[in-house]
């Protein structure tokens, strides 16, 4: 019934009960990595989706820039790839401004008018832009990066 009694005072005296000096530390050693990961990651998911959003943004505008001067030759398309390169801070050599076919009822696009036949030709001007991203975690060996490709066509006859 008395062993408790025995070991308090011996606790006190080696001074291990009372002394929290240090947990702080220790603690903030645990947790300090696991939230700056937390935030670092936020950070690049947020920069990945901004970027996402400013692409789809540029498409948009060609589209826009598309449909208010439809580009019928190579120098008007070449036009179109220069506004938007000077928009988004992409290269020239990651966006393109391809004239397409689809004929008649078909889902799938053509390079060539030619294949239609005697069928029904219908117009498209396709913008496709892309990027390429790489997180802050890929200098380190993890992961890698990725390729944002963002496409609209829109029909101009």
């Amino acid at each position: 019934m008395m062993r408790t009694g025995i070991l308090r005072p011996l606790a006190r005296r080696a001074g291990i009960r009372a002394d929290e000096r240090g947990s702080m530390a220790i603690e903030t050693a645990f947790v300090a990595p696991v939230l700056l990961i937390l935030a670092l990651g936020g950070f690049e998911v947020s920069t990945m989706v901004a970027r996402q959003t400013e692409l789809q943004s540029a498409a948009a505008e060609a589209a826009a820039v598309v449909r208010a001067v439809i580009p019928e030759t190579a120098a008007d398309r070449t036009t179109v790839r220069n506004i938007l390169a000077t928009s988004t801070g992409l290269a020239t050599n990651q966006i393109t401004v391809t004239e397409i076919y689809r004929c008649g009822t078909a889902t799938a696009y053509t390079n060539t008018a030619d294949t239609c036949g005697s069928v029904t030709e219908y117009k498209f001007i396709r913008v496709d832009l892309t990027d390429t991203y790489a997180p802050i975690w890929t200098e380190w060996g993890v992961g890698s990066g990725f390729d944002y490709n963002v496409s609209r066509t829109v029909q101009i006859g």
